[in-house]
């Protein structure tokens, strides 16, 4: 089973006018009204990614800021054993923390998450995070690597999987919604478990938005196996980065610049993402990150 990429596909590269918006300007997220948080969630469905700019916040109050506004099912570690050498205002249940917070570092740099994603493929298989789950990750900037690679700022970046599928031409629609994707648990899974092991969570790779009704794309990452693929590891892989490859051709993409008390949301049912390289050894950079499923649907 394959794609036919030789199509005639239409080169799509306007302006990006979604993803990224800032809201609630001015405001502080401990002490948002009821009103605010539906203009919250209201635009993040809409745009798939916001921007809460200037905020000042503990990852207590960012952990209480994801259930007063999403709900309670926050996945990440429940209880933690607090690090007296570490800041306790970047330490809460449930928050994790990104980057090098304790000091620049040397030895290995983990470049997992600089390649394309979707966050909850790293997680283990939950009857609660179903794949087109409310999946909300919000990451806020403490301090910024700035500047990143050769110079260039250090950024999140975000494919908008909504614009990919309707950038895409009509017969490769058609041929996507007939197909599936086995989505393991993560690349280091893949690595450490036979194959019958790994569990298998399977997805359409055409998907409509619980809220929007809108139809996307899912992708997760690059493990995931086209259904039918199952002993052709290689060529399924080849199948997702030649797809991967197209949607990027055809599609704009969103780079946040971090500064000092940037709040980004995205969607993860809407968008990949991913993180730009920046020197652990000679740059600080510290954010804190939540991932909460929306249990309202609303």
């Amino acid at each position: 089973m394959t794609i036919a990429l030789n199509t005639q596909q239409k080169p799509v590269r306007q302006n990006h006018s979604r993803l990224g918006v800032e809201v609630l300007e001015g405001c502080d997220i401990n002490n948002l009204t009821t009103k605010q948080v539906k203009q919250l969630k209201q635009s993040l469905w809409q745009r798939g990614v916001v921007v809460i700019k200037r905020q000042n916040v503990k990852a207590s109050e960012l952990r209480e800021f994801a259930l007063n506004s999403f709900g309670s099912r926050i996945f990440g570690k429940p209880a933690i054993e607090i690090d007296p050498k570490m800041d306790p205002n970047l330490q809460s249940p449930g928050v994790n923390i990104v980057g090098n917070p304790k000091e620049p570092v040397t030895g290995k740099i983990e470049r997992s998450n600089r390649k394309w994603h979707q966050a909850k493929d790293s997680l283990t298989e939950t009857k609660e995070l179903a794949m087109n789950s409310l999946y909300v990750v919000m990451v806020y900037g403490v301090k910024t690597s700035l500047p990143g690679q050769k110079g260039y700022p250090h950024t999140i970046d975000f494919i908008d999987l909504l614009a990919a599928y309707n950038n895409l031409d009509d017969s490769i629609r058609r041929q996507l919604e007939r197909m599936y994707l086995e989505h393991a648990d993560s690349i280091e899974s893949t690595k450490k478990n036979n194959e019958e092991d790994e569990p298998k969570k399977i997805h359409p790779i055409v998907s409509t938005h619980k809220v929007s009704g809108k139809k996307g794309l899912y992708l997760g990452e690059e493990t995931a196996t086209l259904v039918g693929m199952k002993h052709r590891k290689k060529e399924a892989r080849e199948f997702w980065q030649r797809l991967l490859s197209l949607i990027i051709a055809c599609t704009p993409i969103y780079s946040h610049v971090w500064q000092p008390g940037d709040l980004v949301l995205w969607d993860n049912s809407q968008v990949m993402h991913r993180n730009t390289f920046y020197d652990v050894s000679k740059s600080e950079h510290i954010a804190l990150r939540v991932g909460v499923i929306d249990e309202s649907n609303s």
